[in-house]
This record gives C-alpha cells, sequence and structure tokens, in this order.
C-alpha cells in the first residue's frame, strides 16, 4: 500500500499565531473568521491525506480549537469593554453639562487670568506671623511672588496679570500657592481656591472639563456649586 506524507502542524500553528496578532487589528474578528476558515481547509486536508500507520495527533488539534476559542473570547471581551468605555464617557458628558452657567469653586489653585485680572481666595488655618503668595504659569514657572494677609481663616488675593519686573503677562491658566508660618517659624496650613462661570464644557481628550474663562478644569477640582 502506498502512504501519502504525513501532514505536519506547523501551518496550523502559524494560522492560529496570525488569529491572535489579529486582535489588535480594528477588523479583528473578520482577520480571525478568515483564519479560522483557513485553518479548518487545512484541518480538512490533513485529516483527508494523514497516514493511516502515524494518523494526526488528536490532542494538537484540541488544543488549536481551544486555541481559537480563546482568541475569539477575547476579542469580544475588548469589544464589550470598548462599549462600556464609550458608554461611561458619554454619560459623564452628559452630567457634566448640568455644570453650564453654574458658579463653581476650584480647589486645586488653577485660576483664570481674564483681561488683566485674576481672584483667589485662601484660608489659613491660624493667624500667621509671615504669609507668601507664589503664582506660577502653565509651565510652572515662577511668574509672580508677593506678601499675603495673615488673619486666620478666608483670605483673598486679587492679582493684575504682571510678573515682579512689571511685565504685563498674557491671559490663560495660573495656578496660587500659599505658604504662612506661625511666629516660632512653624508652618500654617492652608487652602487655595478661586471661582468662576463654567461657560463649556471639553470633551476633546475623552474625558469632560469645564471650561471657566481661559482655563479648563476636572470634575474631581470642583468644591462648590452655586446657581
Amino acid at each position: 500500500m502506498t502512504s501519502t506524507t504525513p501532514a505536519t502542524t506547523a501551518p496550523v500553528t502559524t494560522t492560529a499565531q496570525t488569529a491572535a496578532a489579529s486582535t489588535s487589528a480594528p477588523d479583528a474578528m473578520a482577520q480571525l473568521s478568515g483564519n479560522f476558515s483557513t485553518f479548518l481547509t487545512l484541518l480538512t486536508t490533513q485529516l483527508k491525506n494523514q497516514d493511516p500507520t502515524a494518523p494526526m495527533d488528536s490532542n494538537q488539534f484540541t488544543q488549536q480549537l481551544v486555541q481559537f476559542s480563546q482568541v475569539e473570547q477575547q476579542i469580544n471581551t475588548n469589544t464589550n469593554l470598548k462599549t462600556l468605555i464609550s458608554q461611561g464617557t458619554s454619560q459623564a458628558g452628559i452630567n457634566a453639562t448640568t455644570y453650564l452657567g453654574k458658579n463653581v469653586s476650584v480647589t486645586n489653585g488653577d485660576g483664570s487670568l481674564t483681561g488683566g485680572k485674576a481672584n483667589w481666595s485662601y484660608t489659613l488655618g491660624a493667624a500667621a506671623a509671615a504669609t507668601q503668595v507664589t503664582v506660577t504659569d502653565a509651565n510652572g514657572k515662577v511668574v509672580y511672588t508677593g506678601a499675603g494677609q495673615t488673619a486666620a481663616g478666608s483670605n483673598s488675593f486679587s492679582w493684575n496679570g504682571q510678573d515682579n519686573n512689571g511685565n504685563s503677562l498674557a491671559d490663560g491658566t495660573y495656578k496660587l500657592a500659599v505658604t504662612a508660618t506661625a511666629a516660632d517659624g512653624s508652618p500654617i496650613t492652608t487652602s487655595v481656591a478661586s471661582a468662576g462661570t463654567v461657560t463649556q464644557i471639553d470633551m476633546t481628550t475623552g474625558t469632560p472639563q469645564l471650561v471657566i474663562g481661559n482655563m479648563e478644569v476636572p470634575l474631581t477640582a470642583i468644591a462648590a456649586i452655586a446657581n
């Protein structure tokens, strides 16, 4: 009896690897379907032409099927996750619209310089012997330093947009930091806030950002809302 050449499993392995790699492509499911069809064709050909005295290993055949099934399940999982993320982002955007037109308090230290004017409020945990206010630009560069109020409780700071050399700076987002010390030199707890009206919601980054004057802040930076 004349026997045919025993089939090898290398083509099947290559096909499975190609299917796994295709999961990163936008049309991963379509590519997987094509690869699976090719896999079945190769498998059928191998079964038809296998050597009766050395049949194809059934364990290897089963492993290939399991591998394809796992890839398909992973693609479905990724697709479902993308759908959930998209739904969550849309819902977050809808929730953010409730801030439009509202006056909000921002607690991350950011303030909007608009028309050469920016306002902050800050709180001292106790009366201070000395207080220093520091304004930095969007790049973290210090543009202004000066003495602040020393009374315990809430204080305000208005900045005219000029640096320490008297140069007028461009409108934009600036951050205020306040440090205070007691008479004995010990530090005093401080907190900084600014206020403004939300005029827009920016969704270009995928996460809602509230537009207040010339700055954008995340929802997590909002401490209070007023009509």
